[in-house]
């Protein structure tokens, strides 16, 4: 946004515009420096109660997600501000990896060449527990590198509740400049209230939720739901209503 000059009462549809550009100022600050829109870390659940086939069905499931039509043009949307995705695995306090390092979404091939690194990978050995607590932590340390970014979001995905290390409330969101949004997908099944659970313990954050799977034959819908809600820029769309 340019600077303003001289104080000119305006009228119309040009006062309308003014007072967009106002408040798009106040939500995204500095947005035209900043070096994308969102940085999205991606955890997957490899704990012992993922066998192999649930992990495929969890590998394959983001991997058709991030293609999904309605996802893929969100990502795409804006290339003058793409967004930055990584995704990891987890399971105990000190067992998370890398499985797609930080990759910047410039174009379809660059999104293509993310979610087939995904599916492709083989499985990390990681232990059995479950360490929801140590996963936050691990994921919010992946997205203070990314910090010139307007929206930071991790995005976990589990099939249990933490059984190991540090509780999720108790995990602090440290002091960055830009808040951490924090949105779970409960994989339900042997625990078919771990939707509440990840709402009460684990999610934090402006507009944070939880998605439900019925299972692992439902990830990648619950998958697709959730990266569109989380990918979709609807912040300049909310300071058009106010700016109204």
């Amino acid at each position: 946004m340019g600077k303003h000059g001289e104080y000119r009462p305006l009228v119309g549809a040009r006062a309308g515009l003014t007072a967009l550009a106002a408040v798009a100022a106040l939500i995204l600050p500095a947005a035209a420096e900043a070096e994308c829109r969102l940085a999205l870390a991606l955890g997957l659940d490899v704990s012992g109660s993922v066998d192999a086939a649930e992990n495929a069905l969890q590998r394959n499931g983001l991997a058709a997600a991030l293609m999904a039509t309605p996802v893929r043009a969100a990502l795409l949307s804006r290339p003058e501000a793409p967004p930055r995705l990584m995704a990891f695995e987890w399971s105990g306090q000190a067992d998370q990896a890398v499985l797609v390092g930080w990759t910047e979404i410039t174009d379809a091939a660059a999104l293509e060449g993310f979610a087939r690194r995904i599916a492709a990978l083989p499985r990390t050995a990681l232990g059995p527990e479950t360490a929801i607590g140590s996963a936050l932590i691990y994921g919010q340390r992946q997205l203070a590198s990314q910090a010139g970014c307007w929206q930071l979001k991790l995005d976990l995905a589990g099939d249990g509740k933490s059984n190991t290390g540090p509780r999720p409330r108790d995990v602090p969101q440290g002091t960055m400049t830009v808040e951490i949004t924090v949105n779970g997908l409960a994989i339900e099944g042997d625990t078919p209230d771990l939707t509440e659970y990840y709402r009460e313990e684990v999610i934090r954050g402006p507009g944070a939720f939880v998605e439900t799977a019925r299972g692992f034959a439902d990830f990648e819908a619950a998958m697709t739901r959730k990266l569109l809600r989380e990918v979709e820029a609807r912040q300049l769309a909310r300071a058009v209503t106010v700016a109204q």
